[in-house]
């Protein structure tokens, strides 16, 4: 089995867990005239399609760096990376979590807004807003950039939700 089809397998069987999470913040009680006059008891929040990355950190890396999150921006194939995607407009947001001792569910999380992501790293080069990041290399040449939560300008907000 390769890197990615294990990575793959160990990170898929969070998904159960990051639906619920990130469900519960798409779905909103609908206001009482639409219950009302159109038997309508929940309405999604964004009318749109909304694309969701979701990465998960294995258990301890959550007291290591707990206000930062790392997007693969380098792979040794060559192959187009996520934070290539996200910066050439993909995805609206992004799941980032830490798993728990017992890799049941998580210890840490965050919910990413992709576009305040984007629109922070805009300003940052534009008008020179501190955002602090870094880089970090794995010894299989994969690459990540790394950025701190608090860098971020409050408006638009980066974070959604946090767990």
């Amino acid at each position: 089995m390769n890197c990615y089809t294990t990575n793959r397998a160990w990170s898929d069987r969070f998904l159960p867990e990051i639906k619920r999470i990130v469900g519960a913040r798409l779905l909103q009680t609908a206001p009482d005239m639409l219950d009302w006059r159109q038997a309508t008891d929940l309405v999604m929040m964004d009318g749109k399609d909304l694309r969701i990355a979701a990465r998960v950190r294995r258990h301890g890396y959550a007291d290591c760096y707990p206000f930062d999150f790392t997007i693969r921006s380098r792979l040794s194939s060559g192959a187009e990376t996520e934070l290539s995607k996200i910066v050439n407009g993909h995805g609206d947001w992004m799941f980032y979590g830490h798993a728990n001792p017992t890799e049941t569910g998580f210890d840490r999380w965050w919910l990413i807004d992709l576009r305040a992501f984007r629109a922070g790293l805009i300003r940052h080069v534009h008008n020179g807003y501190p955002i602090r990041y870094g880089n970090k290399v794995n010894p299989d040449g994969t690459q990540f950039k790394w950025f701190d939560i608090r860098s971020f300008p409050a408006e638009p907000p980066l974070v959604v939700a946090r767990g």
